[in-house]
């Protein structure tokens, strides 16, 4: 398989990687007790180290690679895509606040929006009332500049108008990317592309 990184998504991952280190290493022990594997029913991925940044070797947990596919490790705080042709690509992300809002599993994307539209829902609300109903699409947008809308109800993989979000927990249940970074896994994802949340 030929793997291929960017140079601005390697760089972008390698400076993210202080903020996400212990999380990483986190990633690590659990692999090595084998938590990961059992959440994903595939065995333990291998692990690799590159400049102390770890990295887990997630591709096969995919069957193939038809329509590509997307892999958040929500531990870790990074995005793995494989395009059909096996193209790699990695991105920092940003991650949901809590365990409570954090969703796993296998979905898809089912809808691509350039320029989204943003409202809050009930439980955003509820957490927070003074959030505006409403915002456009803009520089103000939680959503960023594109949106990929999974199969599950208010689950997106987005960009973010705060960019201090990206490698922390930070969302209320989406993964969020630099705007430049989700414009090109925007490019790239096709509808029916598969979604691996771990």
């Amino acid at each position: 398989m030929h793997n291929k990184m960017t140079r601005r998504s390697f760089a972008k991952t390698i400076l993210a990687a202080g903020a996400l280190g212990p999380s990483l290493a986190k990633a690590q022990e659990q692999t090595a007790a084998g938590e990961m594997a059992t959440t994903t029913s595939q065995p333990a991925a291998p692990t690799y180290i590159s400049n102390s940044f770890v990295t887990l070797d997630w591709r096969d947990y995919f069957s193939n690679l038809r329509k590509g596919a997307i892999l958040s490790d929500t531990v870790g705080r990074v995005l793995h895509y494989w395009s059909e042709e096996g193209e790699y690509l990695i991105y920092p992300t940003s991650v949901p606040l809590t365990e409570e809002l954090t969703r796993r599993g296998r979905t898809s994307i089912v809808r691509k929006v350039e320029g989204p539209e943003w409202r809050p829902t009930e439980n955003m609300l509820r957490r927070d009332p003074d959030l505006p109903r409403y915002v456009g699409p803009g520089p103000q947008n939680p959503l960023g500049t594109h949106a990929l809308y999974l199969s599950w109800q208010y689950y997106r993989i987005h960009g973010t108008n705060d960019t201090r979000k990206i490698g922390r927990q930070a969302s209320n249940g989406c993964i969020g990317l630099y705007n430049e970074d989700i414009k090109d896994l925007f490019d790239l994802a096709k509808i029916g592309t598969q979604v691996l949340l771990v």
